[in-house]
């Protein structure tokens, strides 16, 4: 699917480009940011190059979430809708990136398009022991929804899910609490 570009004051958010592995190699091969993932650390640039890159038959709008400063990739976007007005989110941050307000200004913003867009509801799905993705979620104003047991079967074993949930009216007052609003890079 294809991901239209949008911004916010720090940040750019982008399709992925070849250009971008490097950069997110730091992020794909950590073991402790991939703890949680659905897939283990990469062992390759090639292998992040394979796991960024939009495929045609992709479900899921992907982006790259780019440092305006440096104009460097540290992290990654990504939504998919999984039934009409419902929409999952997915996020990773480089370690280089982190402690600076950069995972909840990106993943705001997103939850802002997406609102924008015409989703009535927004949804991530978290492993029970990742704190800092559950920390994130809270703080943007997600509630629990519930738990799924033994839902993932992942390169760290069988895995809990959490599922988190944010509806649209709940999310105007996170909006106006933040300050930001959305900027398109739409033409």
């Amino acid at each position: 699917m294809r991901a239209d570009p949008f911004e916010s004051e720090r940040l750019q958010m982008r399709a992925p480009t070849h250009d971008d592995a490097p950069a997110l190699y730091e992020a794909y091969r950590d073991q402790r940011v991939m703890r949680f993932w659905s897939s283990p650390p990469h062992e390759s640039v090639a292998d992040t190059i394979a796991y960024v890159t939009p495929h045609v038959d992709d479900q899921w709008r992907q982006w790259v979430i780019v440092e305006k400063a440096s104009d460097r990739a540290i992290g990654t976007l990504a939504a998919g809708e999984r039934r009409r007005g419902v929409m999952e989110i997915g996020y990773l941050l480089a370690p280089s990136a982190a402690g600076k307000g950069y995972g909840r200004e990106a993943v705001g913003t997103l939850i802002d398009l997406l609102f924008a867009e015409g989703a009535r509801r927004v949804f991530a799905d978290t492993d029970p022991d990742n704190q800092r993705s559950i920390a994130l979620l809270i703080d943007l104003g997600f509630q629990r929804e519930g738990l799924l047991r033994a839902e993932w079967r992942t390169h760290i074993g069988v895995r809990d899910s959490v599922i988190w949930g944010l509806l649209r009216d709940e999310w105007q007052p996170q909006k106006r609490a933040r300050g930001q609003r959305l900027r398109s890079s739409r033409v």
